[in-house]
C-alpha cells in the first residue's frame, strides 16, 4: 500500500505546472477573466489549446459551429483539439474523463442535463 501511495505521488504530483497568461496570446482580450491558466509544460506548448484560448478570450467563434451530435464533440477530442462549452469553458478529454479548464487548471466535468444539450457545445 505504501508503495502505491509513493508511486502515485511521484508520477502525478511531480509535474511542474506554471501560469500561462492570456496577455501572452492576445494584446487586448475581449474576455479578460481568467487572466491566466495553471498548466503543465506540455499543455503550455499545445498549439491546439492555444487556438481554443484565443477563440474564447477574443470571443471570436467564427471557426466554430454548434455540435450536431456527440460524435462531433468526440471527433474533436480524438483529434487533439478542444471544444468549447457554453462559450465559457475549454473542454479536454484525458484518460476517458471530460475536463474543463479554469484558472487553477483542469477540473472534472460534472454530469448534468446541460452537458447533453448540443446547443451548449461549439466544435470546429
Amino acid at each position: 500500500m505504501l508503495f502505491y501511495i509513493l508511486y502515485n505521488a511521484i508520477m502525478y504530483n511531480n509535474k511542474k505546472k506554471e501560469r500561462f497568461y492570456i496577455c501572452d496570446l492576445l494584446d487586448n482580450p475581449a474576455v479578460p477573466y481568467p487572466s491566466y491558466y495553471v498548466l503543465s509544460s506540455s499543455m503550455h506548448k499545445n498549439e491546439m489549446l492555444q487556438t481554443a484560448m484565443i477563440a474564447l478570450h477574443s470571443f471570436d467563434f467564427s471557426y466554430y459551429e454548434t455540435a450536431r451530435n456527440y460524435e462531433d464533440i468526440f471527433a474533436m477530442f480524438h483529434s487533439g483539439t478542444f471544444p468549447i462549452y457554453k462559450e465559457k469553458y475549454i473542454v479536454g478529454y484525458f484518460g476517458n474523463k471530460m475536463m474543463y479548464l479554469e484558472s487553477n487548471g483542469w477540473k472534472g466535468m460534472p454530469s448534468t442535463e446541460e452537458i447533453f444539450k448540443m446547443e451548449n457545445w461549439l466544435v470546429c
